[in-house]
């Protein structure tokens, strides 16, 4: 398995510069492709016929959402082919244009009362570009910036990168609730809806100049200089060379969707249903302080990992995600909201184990398949999981709306598993 062949050394201020600017550009990227689930409920009643029951609108609005999920292993596929044959940093800058394009549309699509079934196909379009979109630039970042840094800082760098995707969470978490707080609900369900994707396609259009200021990686550079470039197709080199992590890869970022999704996204979306009823201004706000926590959760795992080594850092913190989440979900209903909060942020920074996710794959693919086999693995595992988790609950929740509980825990053991795995085979353990 392939590390960066760099001198040990610091951060230096044009380490910090590119982590700066890659994280903000993934925070706002993410937020553009987040921001959806937040207003699921408007999407429901304003793109799908009035007369649909509510179980069917819940279940086109997150196959609309899903269908993201699915489009994200073409997107990576390609951008991640053409980063490793043509260079990172294009591939990274165009992954913005594609997201922020379809964020500024849906702002202005019209609905199911202007233009009937186009309403709902015009919105599934896209959510299409923006999953491939997302598909290219969450990989492209860990891969960017694991070959600006030293070796001994990859770990701290790809969690304070996660720890920005995780902040996009946090800034659609925030809109939605100054939305909430800011209008009625029919003022929301008219006109007030389409600001947070105006406001995100905006923003969008800034980080593409932003990026700008960016540089290829050194290693690309070296590899282009030497013709040591993959001269194959590169996800096909992958695929026949390296399974085993492949696999590794598949099952840690099905942890990731797990805590990303389930706990992060979906929670607040659990919390104010009828099973429970509570406000969704309280959950917002809980959610919020979640995300806060999971940020830090993210760069401490990468420190953790950097230090320790993946194995150990992976076992421990799933194994507190098991307890954690399990003690949250348990309790829904059952304390009053301040305690509630207070076991939702704490499994919020458990949901950090995260960031050593990038930390893996990066180790598990060498840099002239890299991109490809990060993208390929990470996406395949998010469409088939990340997409149907979404359509999964939706459905277990109406027989037991603790299903969740069970799911996490289920893949928190996993991850458990994949730690000892990565610990027995030593593989990113610190030196």
């Amino acid at each position: 398995m392939s590390v960066n062949p760099a001198p040990a050394r610091l951060l230096n201020a044009n380490d910090v510069k590119i982590l700066a600017l890659a994280s903000l550009g993934g925070a706002l990227e993410y937020y553009d492709f987040i921001i959806f689930i937040f207003f699921a409920k408007t999407f429901g009643d304003q793109f799908f016929p009035a007369d649909l029951s509510a179980f069917w609108k819940t279940l086109n609005v997150y196959g609309t959402f899903a269908i993201a999920y699915f489009m994200r292993p073409i997107g990576g596929i390609v951008m991640a082919h053409f980063g490793d044959l043509l260079g990172r940093k294009r591939m990274f800058t165009l992954s913005i244009v594609l997201m922020a394009l379809p964020t500024f549309c849906i702002g202005f699509l019209p609905t199911f009362t202007h233009i009937g079934y186009a309403a709902p196909l015009l919105l599934l379009l896209m959510r299409m570009l923006q999953g491939i979109a997302i598909g290219g630039e969450i990989p492209g970042a860990w891969v960017f910036v694991s070959e600006h840094v030293p070796p001994k800082r990859i770990g701290i760098a790809n969690g304070m990168v996660t720890s920005g995707l995780t902040l996009g969470i946090l800034l659609g978490s925030l809109m939605a609730l100054l939305i909430n707080s800011s209008f009625s609900k029919a003022d929301i369900a008219e006109t007030a809806w389409r600001i947070p994707f105006i406001v995100g396609g905006l923003l969008g259009f800034v980080t593409v100049y932003l990026r700008g200021y960016l540089h290829e990686t050194p290693i690309f550079k070296e590899m282009q200089a030497m013709k040591t470039l993959n001269q194959e197709l590169p996800v096909a080199t992958v695929w026949k060379e390296y399974k085993p992590a492949i696999l590794i890869s598949v099952l840690s970022t099905w942890l990731l969707t797990a805590g990303i999704v389930v706990v992060i996204l979906f929670a607040p979306e659990l919390m104010k249903s009828p099973y429970f009823n509570i406000p969704a201004k309280v959950t917002l706000t809980m959610q919020s302080f979640a995300i806060v926590a999971l940020a830090t959760g993210c760069v401490v795992t990468g420190w953790l990992c950097d230090k320790f080594g993946v194995g150990k850092v992976f076992m421990g913190m799933s194994a507190a995600l098991a307890v954690s989440s399990a003690v949250f979900y348990q309790s829904i209903g059952h304390v009053d909201y301040s305690t509630l909060g207070i076991m939702y942020v704490i499994t919020g920074f458990f949901v950090g184990v995260v960031g050593g996710v990038p930390y893996i794959m990066v180790h598990a693919f060498p840099p002239k398949i890299r991109f490809s086999g990060l993208s390929f693995s990470y996406n395949l595992s998010y469409a088939v999981f990340g997409g149907l988790t979404p359509l999964f609950l939706g459905y277990v929740n109406a027989i037991n709306p603790l299903s969740a509980c069970y799911y996490v825990v289920f893949l928190s053991v996993m991850g458990v598993f994949c730690g000892w795995t990565l610990l027995k085979n030593n593989t990113g353990q610190s030196s």
